[in-house]
């Protein structure tokens, strides 16, 4: 689907994980289970992006945990560690994009973030990252208990940041969740890396 280009983009609004950072929980379990099989199998059935995702969706862990230990109660203590050490599953920057951000900023180019992400991973996550300083707000999902590409996310966002759909630029890693932006009205960039981003962002006159 062609990009929308009718309007002035006004604003740009991140995602997060694998767009601004490089989210995967095998950074975290590959420090903690060594052999590659098990590894792989850990991953496919007991904390998987599946399950985490529930965490996006504003369920707390002091629910997800107990449940899924009491499934696989030989793994509680790596269970644990998904929630105690979950920073270390965006350990770095995805190349680029942060320098995009500082390029935007000293152009005054408002800017926001849309990201599914669990309202406590949130509250440790972000005083870490000064990044996000120059952000006029982020909306989260696990605080607003509504994740990505649901309608109602993106309807939250435009209320939020101020600006009607057409001048908002959007990127993010996942193809449904440009398409719900699309449906909506934003400019919407599917993001494969900074390079292409940076292209896009020109385009729209939003960077020199």
């Amino acid at each position: 689907m062609p990009e929308a280009r009718e309007a002035q983009a006004q604003a740009v609004v991140f995602d997060i994980g694998r767009v601004l950072f490089d989210w995967n929980l095998r950074y975290l379990f590959e420090k903690l289970i060594e052999d590659q099989a098990e590894l792989d199998w850990f991953l496919a059935n007991v904390v998987t992006e599946s399950w985490h995702f529930q965490s996006d969706g504003g369920r707390p862990l002091s629910e997800m945990l107990p449940e899924r230990i009491a499934e696989f109660p030989q793994h509680a203590p790596l269970i644990e560690a998904y929630a105690e050490r979950f920073m270390e599953t965006l350990p770095h920057a995805v190349p680029g994009t942060h320098e995009l951000v500082r390029r935007l900023a000293e152009r005054n180019v408002p800017l926001y973030a849309l990201t599914n992400f669990g309202a406590e991973f949130w509250t440790r996550f972000r005083p870490m990252q000064p990044v996000f300083d120059p952000f006029l707000d982020v909306v989260v999902s696990g605080e607003e208990c509504c994740v990505k590409p649901d309608p109602k996310i993106y309807e939250i966002a435009e209320a939020r940041f101020g600006f009607p759909p057409e001048a908002l630029f959007f990127t993010d890693d996942n193809a449904a969740n440009v398409a719900a932006a699309r449906a909506r009205g934003w400019q919407a960039h599917l993001f494969t890396d900074a390079a292409s981003l940076e292209t896009a962002l020109i385009e729209r006159g939003l960077l020199l």
